[in-house]
């Protein structure tokens, strides 16, 4: 079976949309998925589940927290191949002189315009870095995601995609999970 990420955008950040990762983690297995775990509370799940493309699986765990929590959230998966490769291919690790405490991942759920790109590119202000590759934005931000200059922009809608925001340390976690998970 293969092993598949989940990445909940929005949950469990201030007082709405919240979730106990116990309830999450029972109402993955409820549509049948195996080996089910979580990392921290925003929404992070490893799982093992039949071969199914990964929109498709998005939307049928989208529709499960409608019924089972009565929000939406979107929904962002990947494989666990998907996950090394991305990390694979993160072009700060090339650079000298990143604080791997500063380097973050945005999951993409598809390839983002090219207007949106150019806006993106427009909002990140040195020292701030941005690349894309693929459906994966990489971002290095020195001083900080809240002090960076994507902190107050709307950058995310700028994209026209859906996104969800992961840093570097979690990242390597749940590929970590996954790694465990096989």
């Amino acid at each position: 079976m293969p092993i598949y990420v989940a990445l909940l955008r929005g949950i469990n950040i201030g007082p709405h949309k919240r979730v106990k990762m116990d309830d999450l983690r029972k109402s993955f297995e409820r549509l049948g998925f195996e080996q089910v775990k979580t990392y921290i509370q925003s929404g992070n799940v490893v799982f093992k589940a039949g071969k199914i493309s990964s929109p498709a699986l998005g939307k049928k765990i989208e529709e499960r927290i409608v019924s089972d929590f009565d929000f939406s959230a979107p929904v962002i998966v990947r494989t666990g191949d998907d996950l090394r490769k991305t990390i694979d291919a993160n072009p700060f690790l090339k650079q000298r002189g990143i604080d791997l405490e500063k380097l973050h991942v945005s999951f993409l759920a598809d390839i983002p315009p090219a207007s949106g790109l150019k806006k993106l590119a427009e909002f990140t202000v040195a020292p701030d870095q941005s690349r894309c590759v693929g459906k994966e934005i990489f971002l290095y931000l020195p001083n900080g995601f809240s002090a960076s200059s994507l902190w107050k922009v709307p950058w995310e809608k700028a994209l026209a995609v859906v996104t969800t925001t992961r840093n570097w340390k979690t990242v390597n976690a749940i590929h970590q999970m996954c790694q465990d998970c096989g």
